[in-house]
């Protein structure tokens, strides 16, 4: 994005500042779609990757594969990292309870064609009421990552 509104670098940190702003450009890492009349869509974000036993492991493409599995939509399923010792990290599933049960979810996931890297735990399923966005329409990775986190 580039405008005047758009900021002037990070506080104190310009080897990060120089990374995100090129002539007067801001990369946001964000993956968008534009429609056929210029509406912009947020669909992703470009760091949204774990890196587990080595492999990367993209978030967005565990959502969708769990989308379909599970036959949920996207307000109801989300995707985060926490870290792993023995692996780097690993994934969390944090889903809307009206899905069902972790338990019940967990089995439809091993029973679809989900590859054994991108099935998270039975232990790595979290229940919430309503999945958090911001009001930008974006997930609230801070507040899912928070939720993973916890022991």
């Amino acid at each position: 994005i580039k405008g005047p509104s758009v900021m002037l670098g990070y506080w104190k940190a310009p080897e990060l500042t120089a990374k995100v702003l090129v002539d007067g450009w801001y990369h946001t890492g964000d993956v968008v779609r534009i429609d056929a009349d210029d509406f912009i869509f947020i669909k992703d974000r470009l760091s949204r990757f774990s890196k587990i036993a080595g492999e990367m492991v993209s978030h967005t493409a565990v959502e969708t594969a769990l989308h379909d599995a599970l036959g949920c939509k996207p307000d109801q399923l989300a995707i985060v990292g926490r870290a792993d010792e023995k692996r780097g990290e690993q994934l969390v599933v944090i889903f809307d309870q009206s899905l069902g049960s972790a338990e019940g979810l967990w089995k439809q996931c091993l029973a679809s064609s989900i590859p054994n890297l991108w099935r998270p735990a039975q232990s790595d399923w979290i229940a919430l009421e309503k999945i958090p966005f911001l009001p930008t329409g974006k997930l609230d990775l801070g507040a899912l990552k928070k939720l993973a986190a916890q022991p």
